[in-house]
């Protein structure tokens, strides 16, 4: 059995504990903090069943590894998540529901990771995979960018990416790759199929080889004398207008 982990925040402990609160230990809060916030948490925690336990700041600091911890961590076990891709995109096409995934080549900055997996759980994105050897890795400071959204969205690690994307095309799943040199932009791109958006790191973008892999190129228009969006912002834009164009209704 894995050891604990911590996580720290009130969104990323919050959604444990709406989502998965038999899998809480126990909740650490800054006993000086005695605003509506951290009652309204403390409350939600004990109707919760969770032991609650006084801790000074200090404390909370070297449990979390970071000052951002907001006067609230807690001691959790590991959720098991879906083991492989492909046991996802089964339980998907078994459920016909037309698969949305996020494929991030290059971003190694944990704050710009758990970004994305919060845009991504916003979307409704079904994933988020990124190469083991070229990117952050699921850290506390992830969890606590991400609101929560790293309990709730997979994050595949694999060990090659190009050949990845090679096996999402083969089912049927459309790669697509944003660059500012893209003939076509993204409000241009039929997006109502199984999809899965390519985005690369701020300034250094995919890798040539991930740009090769993947079926179509587009550009996100840009109006103003910047010349790129961070990673997450753009994660954002595509995911949400994937999302607008599947919706009932839309032409």
């Amino acid at each position: 059995m894995s050891s604990p982990k911590v996580i720290f925040g009130f969104h990323a402990v919050g959604v444990r504990l709406k989502t998965a609160p038999k899998s809480v230990i126990e909740v650490l809060f800054d006993a000086s903090r005695r605003d509506a916030r951290m009652q309204q948490f403390k409350a939600r925690a004990q109707d919760a069943g969770v032991r609650l336990v006084e801790a000074d700041g200090l404390r909370l600091s070297k449990l979390s590894g970071s000052h951002g911890h907001q006067g609230v961590a807690a001691r959790v076990e590991h959720i098991p998540q879906t083991h492989s891709i492909d046991e996802l995109l089964e339980g998907l096409e078994a459920a016909g529901t037309m698969p949305l995934l996020l494929v991030l080549d290059g971003v190694t900055d944990p704050h710009n990771l758990g970004a994305c997996l919060r845009v991504a759980d916003g979307a409704g994105a079904h994933a988020v995979i990124a190469p083991k050897d070229h990117a952050a890795g699921i850290n506390a400071t992830v969890a606590k960018v991400a609101s929560g959204a790293a309990e709730t969205v997979p994050y595949f690690m694999v060990t090659n990416l190009a050949r990845t994307l090679g096996e999402l095309k083969e089912r049927s799943i459309w790669c697509v790759g944003t660059s500012d040199d893209a003939p076509g932009t993204l409000y241009q791109s039929d997006l109502k199929r199984p999809l899965a958006l390519v985005l690369g790191a701020e300034g250094t973008g995919m890798r040539q080889l991930t740009r090769k892999s993947c079926d179509a190129l587009i550009s996100i228009p840009m109006m103003g004398a910047v010349e790129s969006l961070n990673v997450s912002v753009a994660s954002g834009i595509c995911l949400y207008e994937a999302m607008r164009q599947r919706a009932p209704g839309t032409a």
